[in-house]
Order: structure tokens, then sequence, then C-alpha cells
């Protein structure tokens, strides 16, 4: 009977033993996901890449995480080539996250890789296409290593002809958060600051924000429709998200009331502070009028005011001619405003004409200050 006790405990012993060990050996086997894997950003029709803007982002590229169900790690690396087959692969960056920043600069050597030239002496084009695709691999990406493939973009560039460059556009600064008009939605016709035109570094605002105790405040984008760059600030000091940081912190706001607010990103400050607005008039119609626009000075292109804050007025894609342009009030001479500075500048009741170039515009301008901004959009 002992002997038998000793070989039932020798027999547990060994199936525990067994048991341990198969835990211990548990292999997971990596799977393809079956969603794939995608770019999700919207992109643009033509990129113009000039030697002037090389060091701007052209695009960030965005895609969704991939799965594939195991606990390894995943990188993710974005690829560009002149051709779609990608016989030559240029690596233009890798992350463990799902999105990747590309300048103007780097698009700008692929084309040059892909034959196109600004010279309009030679017999190279201009503008192509360039390719570029994500590749998802587990582990250290070599050998046998799982991998998936996002199908092929194909983006359209153009390098403006020598001595027909166009001039880089200038930075604009719009309103997004719960302390806005446009609401925590970065494409929802957002309110822009309006640009020194002596400075283009200096923004200034004055108008009414939302604030309060449940309100998170505001923050600027500059392109509208994406959340990068981002900028923030807290007590006085800008920060800013160029698209390959943490997003900043939100400009706080007490109390619904109107503020003046001046943002400078050169030496990225800001100041702050609450302004009366109740001797200011609020007018019932303003107007842009002048030979540049399609009824010169004899009828005002109606201009939309804004439900959130009636000091707020713009008109979107209007078309404009070479010539000039004033705001008036009531469709009527009485009160009228105008600069001599074109695209932004602070007008003066009864000033000079704003000259203008021909392009499709959407203008914004504040009767509180009399400040204005032409912001050029590219035409349908």
């Amino acid at each position: 009977m002992k002997k038998l006790s000793i070989l039932l405990f020798a027999l547990v012993a060994l199936i525990s033993f067994n048991a341990c060990t198969s835990d211990d050996d548990i292999v997971f086997i990596a799977q393809p996901d079956p969603e794939g894997i995608e770019f999700t950003n919207t992109f643009s029709e033509v990129y113009l890449l000039t030697s002037s803007t090389s060091n701007n982002l052209a695009e960030r590229f965005v895609w969704n995480e991939v799965d594939f169900d195991a606990p390894t790690t995943i990188t993710y690396e974005l690829q560009g080539s002149t051709d779609a087959d990608f016989t030559v692969v240029d690596v233009l960056g890798s992350t463990g996250g799902n999105n990747l920043g590309v300048t103007v600069g780097q698009m700008l050597s692929m084309a040059e890789d892909a034959g196109l030239d600004n010279d309009p002496n030679t017999e190279e084009p201009n503008s192509g296409e360039l390719y570029f695709r994500v590749r998802a691999f587990a582990g250290a990406g070599e050998g046998n290593a799982l991998e998936e493939y996002s199908e092929v973009k194909n983006l359209s560039v153009e390098l403006p002809e020598s001595g027909d460059e166009a001039e880089p556009a200038k930075r604009e600064l719009y309103f997004v958060g719960d302390a806005t008009a446009a609401g925590w939605n970065p494409d929802n016709n957002n309110t822009p600051m309006f640009r020194d035109p002596a400075n283009e570094d200096v923004y200034y605002f004055q108008g009414r924000f939302a604030g309060g105790g449940d309100v998170e405040g505001f923050k600027l984008l500059e392109i509208p429709g994406q959340w990068q760059p981002q900028w923030g600030g807290t007590d006085g000091v800008l920060s800013v998200n160029p698209g390959d940081t943490d997003d900043p912190a939100a400009f706080g706001v007490d109390a619904d009331a109107y503020y003046s607010l001046m943002v400078d990103v050169d030496n990225m400050t800001y100041t702050w502070e609450e302004i009366d607005e109740t001797a200011a008039t609020v007018y019932n119609e303003i107007g842009v009028i002048g030979d540049a626009t399609a009824d010169g000075w004899d009828a005002d292109q109606d201009m939309t005011q804004s439900d959130f804050d009636p000091h707020i007025w713009y008109v979107n894609d209007i078309e404009l001619t070479d010539g000039e342009i004033k705001f008036r009030a009531d469709n009527a001479w009485d009160v009228d405003w105008g600069g001599d500075t074109p695209v932004s500048g602070l007008g003066d009741m009864g000033g000079a004409n704003i000259p203008v170039t021909a392009g499709t515009y959407d203008i914004w301008f504040n009767t509180l200050d009399g400040r204005y901004i032409l912001i050029p959009q590219a035409a349908e």
C-alpha cells in the first residue's frame, strides 16, 4: 500500500510539471488583419512645390491601426516612389503611431527624381504624379515578419515655373472650440483672426467668446478641416503642435463676454483681456462694394452676419477682379470703412479704397474695430 501511494504521488507531480511547462510554452501566432490598412486623411487636388516653402508641411498622412492578433510591436513605414510599382522605394519615415508628416522639401526631392523641374527652357515637365503607401509590419520587419501594405495613393504635384513661382500662402489662424461659433468642428466656416498687415506673425481679434465653468475654451487651427498645426496657450505663453508632438492646452475663457486677443507666433506670446462693447453699433446690413466686385460701385455684395457675434460679417467664395473695394453699412455711404493695405488691414471710417488682386476670396469684417481679411480660395 505504501508503494502504491508513492507511485500515485509521483504521477501527480509529473502531470503538474508537464502542465506548468505547457503554460510557459504558449505561442501566439500573428495573423494578418482582415480589415487591412488604408489612408484616412483627405488629400489635396494638387500640391504646389517650391524651394521657398521646402520646410513647410506638405501633407500629414494618416491611416488606421492594424491588429495582428498577437502581443507584438507594430511599426508603420511611410513609403514613396516615382512610379506606381514602387520599383525604387523611398522610406519617408517610420513610427509606432498612425500618422507621419511629409514636408514640401521631401516631395520636391521625389519630384526631381521623377524628372520634373520648374525650368521653362527644358523639355522636362513641371507637373506629374508621386506615389505613396504605408507598410505595417510586426517585430523587426526582417526575415519572415508579418507585414501588410495599403493601396497605393497617387498625388498630383506641380513645380511652378521659374519667374512664375507663386507667393507662399500666408498663415491663417481659425478659431475652434466650445467658446467659439464653430464649436469643436474644425471645418464649420470657422472665424479667422485678423492678420497685421505690417507683421505677418501678429494676429488680432475682438469679439464674443462663450465662456463659463463647463466650457473648455478654444484653440487656433491653420488649415480648415485639419487638427494640426494646432495652437493653444496658458498665462500669455503660446504653444503649438505642428503635427509631430502633443496638442497644446486650450485658451481658457472665464465668462461669456467680449474679449480682445492678440497673438504673436514669432515671440510665442499672446495678450487677452475682457472689453466693454456695449456702446458699439450693431448694423442691420454690411456689404462689399467697389470696381473689383461684380456690380462695381453701383451695388453692394451682401455679407452674412454671424449668429454668434453680431459684429462679425463674412462672405464666402466671392470672385473679385483687379481693383478696389470698401465696406459700408445699410447700402449707403453714411457709414463706410476703407484701408490702404491689401489682403488684411485695419479699416477706418471713410478711409481709403482697399486694393484687391483678382481671385476668389472668403472675406471677413469686424465692425467692432474695423479689421478685415481676404483669404484666397481655390477657384472651382
